[in-house]
């Protein structure tokens, strides 16, 4: 169990972010047309996920704007914006903002909060996910990973990226 906080109040994770050179764990996610995103689809890509609570507060928004505008540079490689909120949600901000270099990808009928350690279980946000960026090589192993320690905090963008160009 991680401890991350939201404003001044701690709160605590399901369990712990995979860690460099662990294999990532099997997951299923929806996707913006409500089909499946598996792990499996990504090997032989590089994937960087990007976790965060809900599209609808601004750090979050925020962490999607950098991260579509890094990879528009990317080859080989796919960003997919995780949370709990419906993908409608997420695909309706990606839209308004002309976001199209992201994958959004929706927990909502998924165990992957749980399977990477990143649902929280307590606190006014619990049953959403930590902020985090883990970094998944073409053959399905951890390279990077970050927890941001506060949920209004921004992930380290360059750390995530440096973890991709050593691939």
């Amino acid at each position: 169990m991680a401890t991350v906080s939201f404003r001044d109040t701690q709160l605590h994770t399901c369990g712990e972010v995979p860690i460099v050179g662990d294999h990532a764990p099997d997951f299923t996610l929806t996707g913006a047309d409500l089909s499946d995103i598996k792990q499996s689809d990504l090997l032989g890509k590089t994937a960087v996920l990007n976790v965060f609570p809900s599209i609808d507060t601004p750090t979050c928004q925020q962490s999607v704007r950098v991260f579509n505008e890094k990879a528009a540079a990317l080859s080989d490689a796919v960003v997919l914006c995780v949370a709990m909120d419906l993908p409608f949600a997420m695909s309706r901000f990606c839209g308004a903002e002309g976001i199209d270099n992201v994958k959004v990808a929706s927990g909502f009928r998924s165990s992957f909060g749980r399977a990477f350690g990143l649902e929280l279980v307590d606190g006014p946000l619990r049953g959403l996910y930590a902020r985090a960026v883990v970094v998944i090589d073409p053959n399905g192993i951890v390279t990077h990973q970050e927890l941001v320690d506060n949920l209004a905090s921004e992930p380290n963008y360059d750390a995530a990226l440096a973890a991709i160009s050593t691939q």
